[in-house]
């Protein structure tokens, strides 16, 4: 059996990738580790409490949305459960209109109006 070799091109990105993953990876085990060191185990939002064996379900909020601001002292972090924090996130979401913060292309209104007949409608009765 004869085994292909990988496009050089193929390697070299996959290399990225993986050095990317790799660095992500340390970045979140880091402020994941700070947090967990400096709160106490709890949710913020639902107060429901975690131990040694339910801690993977504990996860790290950036209040600010920012995953790169990651203050030594914890300021831009909360403890949420996995519930809560995705609770918070579709919120967020909610609020900016559904769009990805990092969009800058404006929609345009809406210019349907579904009541402009209305009136004419009600006075053939």
């Amino acid at each position: 059996m004869t085994s292909k070799s990988i496009p050089p091109d193929n390697a070299r990105l996959d290399r990225i990738v993986a050095e990317a993953r790799r660095n992500r990876e340390q970045r979140n085990t880091t402020y994941r580790e700070q947090a967990l060191k400096i709160y106490p185990w709890i949710c913020g939002r639902c107060a429901r409490e975690f131990t040694h064996t339910n801690v993977q379900l504990l996860t790290v909020h950036h209040r600010d949305h920012n995953h790169d601001n990651n203050p030594a002292d914890g300021s831009n972090w909360e403890l949420l459960c996995v519930y809560c924090h995705e609770n918070e996130h579709s919120r967020y979401l909610d609020n900016i209109g559904g769009v990805n913060p990092s969009d800058s292309e404006e929609k345009a209104p809406a210019t349907h109006s579904p009541f402009a007949n209305l009136k004419t409608l009600l006075k053939k009765k």
